[in-house]
């Protein structure tokens, strides 16, 4: 009986399944002999080591397993061809990558811009390790996302999206990429990332390029990590059953400062908590952690008090 009251939930998610079309608005306008030099392209602050696109969907595929990945890398424009791919070596793009390399063959890449911002928002999400992004985005949006067929590799991307960069990286070239006025409100360092060719580039006819300036905070990225806390807290409970809740003020740039509410049951647990959190995706960059237990009044709903 509780199989068949699953039945429903297992219908709909079917119907969010990603679905594969041959005709889509990204491939209105195609050119494959396209240059970075046609887009809109913004160097935010004075000592940015040059252009860089802010707001990309960066999609890659297991060559293994072919499971997807959907995840945001800053894109530092080198010339009309190449640029940075700025995933760090806990990235599930850079895990991908590794792949590759130890095969010597050549990762197709495609980067996505514009579209529903259910991708940009799946895109930076911090789901479980597994989880196809593009599946949460169509449960984000109650509809399931088309994806078309790239023109010069294998890979998919969303139908509706205003720009298509095709290309790929090749194993082991690599490139400094920086200096970046990060969210941080100060310049990341130069530092040694692969390079993304660009083999075509399409677009929709009435295209819009969206882009955001990353800097002193808060920032965008603030409100949508903010929006990630409320809406993992669920998830995140399930792997810490005795949190509560939690918050991560902009007074320490987001992930700098985090303070968690628990439900302490005995001694100890609370760094037993912590070191769990330390290991969890991006909380490796967390400065100072704060926990407090259920008698502290001042954390309500994502809030703090001070």
């Amino acid at each position: 009986m509780d199989a068949l009251k699953l039945m429903p939930l297992v219908s709909r998610l079917t119907d969010l399944m990603p679905k594969t079309v041959k005709d889509a608005p990204c491939h209105e306008v195609v050119d494959k002999n396209g240059t970075l030099d046609s887009l809109p392209i913004l160097k935010c602050w004075p000592k940015d080591g040059g252009r860089f696109i802010t707001l990309p969907n960066v999609h890659t595929r297991d060559p293994e397993t072919g499971a997807r990945n959907l995840g945001m890398y800053r894109m530092q424009v080198y010339d009309r061809l190449t640029t940075g791919m700025h995933w760090q070596v806990h990235k599930v793009g850079a895990r991908h990558g590794k792949l590759y390399y130890e095969r010597k063959e050549r990762m197709p890449v495609a980067v996505t811009i514009g579209g529903d911002p259910a991708y940009t928002f799946a895109a930076t999400a911090p789901l479980p390790d597994g989880l196809d992004e593009i599946l949460f985005a169509g449960f984000l949006r109650k509809k399931s996302v088309e994806l078309v067929k790239c023109l010069t590799n294998d890979l998919e991307v969303p139908a509706d999206v205003d720009f298509v960069l095709e290309g790929y990286v090749q194993p082991g070239e690599m490139r400094p990429e920086g200096p970046f006025g990060d969210h941080t409100g100060f310049y990341t360092a130069i530092e040694e990332y692969p390079v993304f060719h660009l083999t075509a580039i399409s677009h929709r006819r009435e295209a819009v390029y969206p882009t955001t300036i990353v800097g002193i905070p808060p920032m965008e990225d603030f409100y949508v990590g903010s929006a990630s806390v409320r809406i993992f807290l669920p998830v995140f409970k399930m792997n810490f059953p005795e949190l509560v809740d939690m918050t991560l003020p902009p007074q320490g740039v987001f992930h700098n400062l985090v303070i968690t509410q628990i439900k302490k049951e005995y001694a100890g647990q609370g760094q037993k908590v912590m070191n769990a959190m330390w290991g969890a995706g991006q909380m490796m960059f967390n400065k100072i952690l704060v926990l407090t237990d259920e008698g502290d009044e001042k954390l309500h709903h994502g809030k703090l008090d001070i």
